[in-house]
């Protein structure tokens, strides 16, 4: 039973297909509100870019000491499409092989990219809402400005709200469809032993 069931087969198309969805679909958000912005500021970032009311939250960041985010700033734009890429290859290389241990070692490889994106993000917010310019207009002492990495915080009158959107989610179904598929290949393994 060292082939690949069906399900495992079929399994690898449709994880490509949910990482495709990232160059179409913005893979996270950031909503910000406050009184002076009743109807909220939009960050969109995707695996290439970073869209939305940036130019406005630049200009509100400048008055708290914050970096200004401008697109070339990313080398993870340039390295995330080069490694999803060849995650993606890598996957169709593991369908023409059809080996089980092909495929955990293509799920423990995405498991990792996945950590180390993660990590990567909250460094880049880390570093975004702490290393302050000491001359900005406005100072408050003690105060940290580092978005959440996911979910809510306020921030003196700003309330942040970070979140996957919907590339996001695609690609964290590919994780999930991944896993799962291990676990369903381990467990017919073992019954069929």
């Amino acid at each position: 039973m060292k082939k690949l069931t069906k399900i495992g087969k079929i399994s690898i198309p449709v994880v490509i297909l949910c990482l495709a969805t990232l160059w179409v679909l913005p893979m996270w958000q950031i909503d910000l509100r406050a009184p002076q912005y009743p109807g909220g500021l939009t960050m969109k970032i995707w695996i290439n870019n970073v869209t939305g009311d940036v130019d406005i939250i630049n200009g509100l960041n400048h008055y708290i000491g914050m970096k200004t985010i401008h697109k070339q700033d990313f080398k993870e734009f340039v390295y995330l499409p080069i490694t999803m890429l060849s995650f993606m290859a890598l996957g169709v290389i593991v369908f023409l092989l059809g080996k089980k241990i092909f495929y955990y070692i293509w799920t423990g490889i995405f498991v990792v990219i996945g950590l180390f994106s993660f990590y990567d993000f909250w460094k880049w917010e880390y570093d975004y809402g702490h290393n302050l310019d000491p001359k900005a207009p406005i100072q408050v002492p003690g105060m940290a400005y580092q978005p959440p990495l996911l979910g809510y915080k306020k921030m003196l009158n700003f309330e942040a709200l970070s979140q996957p959107d919907l590339g996001g989610w695609f690609y964290m179904a590919a994780g999930v469809i991944l896993v799962a598929v291990c676990v369903l290949e381990i467990k017919k393994s073992k019954a069929t032993r």
